[in-house]
């Protein structure tokens, strides 16, 4: 998937308009692992194509920089994520990327001569939701969620399953992962929450159209274990996001 975001930047545009609200784990705050309960073992994640707190590079990103329209796509390709120290009794895993800091009114968006003020509200949008991973998988391939849109959702590696992230729209279902387009206007830097969970369930009782929302509600009372990793990304040439 190369062209979608920034044709027009219709997509990025549309869908910022539409973020849900929600709570994405580790809001405003850096990578929390959370107790496991199994003899004070904490759930550890990293990533080879990232550091905790730092840039997410480009080829990670759904649009790029551009000098002359501002944006443009880039590879979006996922990256790289591993976990270990996993809690005894966990059955599979669950992986959500969440942005907390997505404009809650999108009034200013994109629009030459405006700026989306830091302090604007911001909802929750969710980049990847992927559930069911086998208990014995450590790892996700960078590059390896393929991306579908506009029809039912692909095979996931390992036999996982991939919800919907929020680039969906009406007509236009978004499967697997998409990566960070913030708008390139915003005056705050984004943060992607990626999060993963270990669960007491093999396979969660869920269809596979399903939003990051209704995952973490169905996950509840499962979770064994959880760590998060967060990456950073503007499109904003005045910022940095080091």
């Amino acid at each position: 998937m190369s062209g979608l975001c920034c044709s027009g930047l219709l997509v990025c545009v549309i869908v910022y308009l539409i973020a849900r609200n929600g709570d994405c784990s580790g809001r405003d705050t850096a990578p929390i692992a959370f107790a496991s309960g199994q003899g004070g073992i904490v759930m550890k994640v990293r990533s080879d194509s990232f550091d905790d707190n730092a840039r997410i590079p480009g080829t990670f990103a759904y649009g790029v920089p551009d000098a002359v329209h501002h944006v443009r796509a880039g590879a979006n390709s996922n990256p790289h994520l591993a976990w270990d120290e996993v809690p005894a009794g966990t059955r599979s895993f669950a992986v959500v990327c969440c942005d907390p800091d997505v404009p809650h009114t999108g009034s200013d968006v994109n629009i030459e001569g405006r700026t989306v003020p830091e302090e604007l509200p911001r909802n929750d949008f969710y980049h990847l939701v992927l559930f069911d991973i086998p208990a014995d998988v450590r790892q996700i391939a960078a590059g390896s969620l393929q991306t579908t849109h506009g029809r039912s959702g692909p095979a996931a590696p390992h036999n996982a399953r991939y919800g919907l992230n929020d680039f969906s729209s009406a007509g236009n279902d978004h499967y697997g992962y998409d990566g960070p387009c913030p708008p390139w206007n915003d005056q705050r830097i984004h943060h992607y929450v990626f999060t993963v969970s270990a669960l007491d369930v093999e396979r969660l009782p869920l269809r596979q159209a399903v939003n990051g929302k209704r995952l973490r509600e169905a996950m509840a009372g499962h979770v064994l274990g959880q760590a998060d990793l967060v990456g950073t990304y503007t499109l904003n040439s005045g910022l940095s996001s080091n």
